[in-house]
């Protein structure tokens, strides 16, 4: 066991998880990898059971009802901070995040530069790949939009790619999040801000899946939209109360 975890939410994805979990168990420096599946039909989870035989720091938490991505990452969080990770990333299945940057964001947090880190696509040097027009709209005007809301400085604040310090997570009281999906990753950088914790942006390259279907759609922008509102008019509400 070491004292770093990457957790990895995972709905069908059989054509992914070997791959991913091999991908991060050939790193130079060593984390232990906890997959939390939402019962995946496709047999996911039996994949990963089997892999566990070979992998001492493989873990699976299974999830008997697919509720959204912020309710597996809180079922992962506590999981981590239940058995003293120092330091918990989050990471996609589908190799739209490069597995080696999990290295480049673990060691912003460790050498103190931030107390959680984000892989993001919008600072000098990061970018996508494979994505299409209407995509890149939807999630550079989501980004700005997000910022002139909250006035939060980070230029990436729907980046799914995370390094936290344990002490972020023991801060955010976990069971009073709000919101679900991708909006999810917005509320946990919103709520680290406010409580004064430092974020630095690590510049990464994002690629589209290749294999299996896409979780993106008109739903996740619905959210996002009226989620951000939500915090903003939160914090207004509670400053002149």
């Amino acid at each position: 066991m070491t004292d770093r975890l990457v957790i990895i939410p995972t709905y069908n994805e059989k054509e992914n998880i070997r791959q991913i979990i091999k991908a991060v168990g050939d790193l130079p420096l060593a984390f232990d990898i906890l997959i939390v599946d939402d019962g995946s039909p496709d047999g996911t989870g039996e994949i990963v059971k089997d892999l566990q035989k070979k992998h001492a720091g493989l873990h699976l938490l299974e999830r008997k009802v697919k509720d959204g991505l912020g309710r597996a990452y809180i079922a992962g969080f506590k999981w981590a901070l239940e058995r003293n990770y120092l330091y918990i990333c989050e990471m996609d299945a589908d190799f739209s995040h490069t597995p080696a940057d999990l290295v480049r964001l673990y060691q912003a947090c460790a050498d103190g530069k931030g107390d959680l880190a984000v892989g993001s696509r919008y600072v000098k040097d990061g970018k996508v790949v494979n994505w299409t027009r209407d995509r890149i709209i939807w999630s550079r005007g989501g980004s700005i939009y997000t910022r002139m809301v909250t006035w939060m400085p980070v230029k990436d604040p729907t980046a799914g790619f995370v390094c936290y310090k344990r002490q972020v997570l023991e801060a955010i009281r976990l069971d009073h999040l709000e919101l679900n999906g991708y909006a999810f990753q917005i509320e946990m950088k919103y709520k680290a801000y406010r409580l004064g914790f430092k974020i630095v942006e690590v510049p990464i390259t994002f690629k589209d899946r290749e294999l299996g279907e896409t979780k993106f759609n008109g739903s996740i922008i619905s959210e996002a939209v009226w989620g951000v509102l939500k915090l903003r008019f939160k914090k207004i509400k509670k400053n002149l109360a």
